[in-house]
């Protein structure tokens, strides 16, 4: 197995860690008990795409990684973000992901941690965008953190943009 930094982005922007680089533009949800970030208390930007605050960005995200567990990455691919789709073919996606998620085993347990609002990243376009936050555990991985960034497509509806695991 890998070592235990392990590292999928679509984006090396994208990848973002326990809080937002320096220099992003955000407001944040309250975090979770235990966040490493224990930032703001800013009420999170208007809602778009069927949920209030970082609601419709935190179903986005769960219903992603569902496909991701249940090992459909293609389908992962076809329904990300067209920012992700545009950064990374689908299979090159299919391949990189099976090869981080494989060793890993089947997803045992899964909270969140914190779901942070975003205006900004480093790399990448101004728009509307949710850091979130997971305590994960694997089969042959029993701590893990996944960071999973939903933006707001141009359609209105949250996409996931961004997929992180260290």
């Amino acid at each position: 197995m890998r070592n235990s930094y392990i590292a999928l982005v679509t984006l090396a922007t994208l990848a973002v860690t326990a809080s937002l680089p320096a220099g992003c533009s955000s407001s944040s949800s309250a975090p979770a008990p235990g966040a490493d970030d224990p930032s703001t208390t800013n009420p999170a930007p208007p809602s778009a795409g069927g949920g209030s605050g970082t609601a419709g960005a935190e179903r986005a995200a769960d219903a992603w990684l569902a496909l991701v567990d249940g090992g459909r990455y293609p389908e992962s691919w076809d329904t990300a973000a067209a920012f992700f789709r545009g950064a990374l073919p689908r299979d090159q996606w299919s391949t990189q992901v099976g090869a981080v998620r494989g060793p890993l085993g089947a997803m045992r347990s899964r909270r969140q941690r914190s779901a942070t609002a975003a205006t900004t990243l480093p790399g990448a376009p101004d728009g509307s965008y949710v850091v979130i936050q997971y305590d994960s555990s694997f089969a042959n991985k029993a701590s893990a953190i996944e960071t999973v960034t939903p933006m707001l497509d141009a359609d209105g509806q949250w996409r996931v943009s961004g997929y992180y695991i260290r």
